[in-house]
């Protein structure tokens, strides 16, 4: 066996094949939620309910993703890895099979509750997997073979929720997680090493969880709702969002007390590379994601797409992706992300800034370039992010590190889509009152409430609104420059042995 001191400078093939594997059980997932989204109206007229219902089976997933978070990082350091891999695959592939055979919407969200719980362990733990197997000299090329998946899941979704739901059955959106599901189980079992446990895991910090799983529940549920209400200013979103603040500042102040026996050991923030590397990855998620949920909007009720057409409309964003993550990620082992993430920062501005000019005929020759630049801007900003969050953790310390990324991923996202709708929503509201018009006011839920007669004349108006929100995004995403200066720069050999930080050390033992 290798010394791990010394790792070969090509990613050998036992951590291809484990990137494999974790990509096999984490594109489920990435794909589900935006298949999910697409299908909503179809849920409400088949299953007979109301639309504020119906959201609850987005809803419900993302509460439950938000109470197992925390405690994945535990599970892993207790029971190992894989044994945590295979428990979470086959609790979503069981949700699946479950989800869709619901008789009714209360079934459907108590089913989708049971993927939640292993959708929300699947992130972080297939990025421990793949950190753990790589090591501090490769983490950027392998984190960026496990990354595509995180980029494409958003641009195929679409395309393929779209197509399930007008030509096929409602079903189906579930249906087709279970070979896949399958798969990964089999794959894992064959390919996954065994073992990864600490001998002192420590016991189960009970009252943090309560503390840290019940503050990311309110958060996310009052961000949800900041999203559905086009607003932050409802005492419906306000007290969510103080009880879930109030929650994570206590967890806080009881994980600083406790030290390493808290489930999530906040003093791994004195690190400052992954002190540095999470506030970038909260940017990120609150700027990409949050124009994720716009792009395809713009193209259906601006441009008149379908949920397929617009789709494949989005698809240069992940080739983009697709060409930049390889390249980025050697770059980063190489020379570090400090070199890498500003120019990939500068790359997604350059793209992002089309569509805050953008207009009801826009060229799609234009719009699919600006994308394609988008997405080498995102694959050389991402993944680097996320593996110099880890490449200064000890070994053991991973899998604490990589719950406190998902759960800030989590957050983040929510944020970037409630604040950018809201944006919107305002912005739209004010266009169409200024041109006298009605039918928009209610935000991205009314948009197909426009009377087909003003449709035409509604177009330009909604192309201004989209395009406010995107100078909005323009705006956060310029503000992960800051953290990216603290972000490490090799000037060394590239052969010294990486350091690492005894703060993050320190913090694994317990």
């Amino acid at each position: 066996m290798d010394d791990p001191s010394t790792p070969s400078d090509k990613l050998d093939r036992g951590v291809i094949v484990t990137g494999l594997v974790v990509i096999s059980g984490t594109i489920m997932v990435l794909l589900d939620t935006t298949i999910v989204n697409v299908a909503l109206d179809t849920l409400r007229r088949e299953l007979d309910t109301p639309l504020v219902t119906t959201q609850w089976v987005v809803t419900g997933y993302l509460l439950a993703v938000g109470v197992v978070i925390p405690v994945t990082g535990w599970a892993i350091d207790r029971f190992g890895a894989k044994t945590v891999w295979i428990t979470a695959i086959t609790l979503f592939t069981t949700g699946s099979v479950l989800c869709a055979s619901a008789w009714s919407i209360q079934s459907l969200i108590a089913f989708r509750l049971l993927q939640g719980l292993g959708g929300g362990m699947l992130i972080p733990g297939g990025q421990t997997i793949i950190a753990r197997a790589a090591g501090p000299e490769r983490m950027g090329r392998a984190m960026s073979l496990i990354g595509v998946p995180m980029l494409l899941g958003p641009v195929l979704g679409p395309v393929l929720g779209g197509f399930i739901v007008q030509h096929v059955s409602w079903h189906w959106i579930f249906l087709i997680n279970v070979p896949v599901g399958a798969l990964a189980v089999w794959l894992a079992v064959r390919k996954l090493p065994a073992g990864g446990a600490l001998a002192e895991p420590g016991r189960l910090d009970y009252r943090g969880l309560v503390l840290l799983s019940g503050g990311l529940v309110c958060l996310l549920y009052g961000l949800s709702e900041a999203s559905a209400r086009a607003g932050f200013a409802e005492w419906g979103v306000i007290g969510w969002l103080i009880a879930g603040a109030a929650l994570v500042a206590g967890y806080v102040m009881y994980s600083l007390k406790i030290g390493p026996s808290s489930i999530v050991d906040v003093r791994l923030f004195a690190n400052r590379t992954f002190a540095s590397g999470s506030v970038a990855i909260l940017l990120i998620a609150v700027g990409m994601f949050g124009a994720m949920l716009l792009l395809p909007l713009y193209y259906q009720n601006v441009r008149g797409e379908g949920a397929f057409g617009a789709g494949l409309l989005l698809a240069p964003q992940g080739l983009g992706a697709m060409v930049a993550m390889p390249l980025a990620g050697r770059i980063t082992d190489r020379a570090g992300a400090g070199y890498v993430v500003p120019v990939g920062v500068v790359l997604a501005l350059l793209g992002t800034a089309p569509y805050g000019a953008v207009g009801a005929e826009t060229s799609y020759v234009w719009l699919a370039l600006a994308l394609f630049v988008r997405g080498l801007g995102f694959g050389a900003v991402m993944m680097p992010t996320i593996a110099t969050s880890y490449s200064r953790l000890s070994k053991a310390a991973v899998s604490r590190g990589a719950t406190t990324v998902s759960a800030i991923q989590q957050v983040g996202g929510s944020l970037g889509s409630a604040l950018l709708v809201m944006v919107f929503t305002r912005a739209s509201a004010a266009e169409f009152e200024e041109a006298g018009l009605s039918g928009a006011d209610g935000g991205i839920d009314q948009m197909g409430s426009i009377p087909a007669d003003a449709r035409e004349a509604a177009a330009p108006l909604l192309a201004n609104a989209f395009g406010q929100a995107f100078w909005v995004s323009f705006g956060l995403l310029t503000l992960i420059l800051i953290p990216a200066y603290f972000f490490p720069r090799k000037r060394k050999a590239r052969n010294a042995p990486p350091a690492v930080e005894s703060d993050a050390r320190r913090s694994t033992h317990g």
